[in-house]
């Protein structure tokens, strides 16, 4: 990020409906600004975003005096945050770790306490629940992404978390994020 550009962190949350993505987007625009990195949702009904807007500072400073006038008229809760530059920190090696099991409740707030008692963090996280073929039984898929600190023992890491969700009948995979 140079002096010249800074960074809008916009979180809208509202009922679901059609050309909110659109109406959002274009408020980025008009106010010079451009959208780098968002994760959009619809879930039970509900619209969910989280974005990282660029911009320079009289773009952002624009783009945060509309905002709340659009997400009234588009009905949407929004928080909106100047994101502040970040200290560079040791590097960290992206891994994906993918998990299938039968649902019940608890399997994102194990596998979170897993990685945080050893100072991982989670970059990404999508879960999603669907019925079994053939015999409808509820299941669980869960995708996240940890970053992974450079100075870490990886293939003790990757055992001891496939033997810990062995022990909660976990089926899980732990892999380098590729390209």
């Amino acid at each position: 990020m140079t002096p010249e550009q800074q960074d809008l962190i916009v979180i809208a949350a509202g009922e679901d409906r059609v050309g909110l993505v659109e109406r959002i987007a274009q408020a980025v625009t008009d106010a010079g600004c451009n959208i780098e990195e968002s994760r959009m949702a619809a879930l039970a009904g509900q619209f969910a975003l989280l974005t990282r807007i660029s911009g320079p500072w009289h773009g952002l400073s624009r783009l945060e005096s509309g905002l709340p006038a659009t997400g009234r008229e588009l009905g949407l809760d929004l928080v909106v945050r100047r994101a502040q530059g970040r200290p560079a920190k040791a590097p960290l090696i992206p891994y994906q770790v993918d998990v299938v099991a039968m649902d019940h409740p608890g399997i994102v707030q194990s596998l979170a306490n897993f990685f945080s008692r050893l100072g991982i963090n989670i970059e990404s996280l999508d879960t999603e629940t669907y019925p079994a073929p053939h015999t409808g039984t509820p299941m669980f898929a869960l995708h996240m992404t940890v970053g992974i600190p450079a100075e870490a023992r990886i293939p003790h890491l990757r055992a001891d978390f496939l033997d810990y969700c062995d022990d909660l009948n976990l089926d899980a995979t732990f892999e380098p994020v590729r390209g």
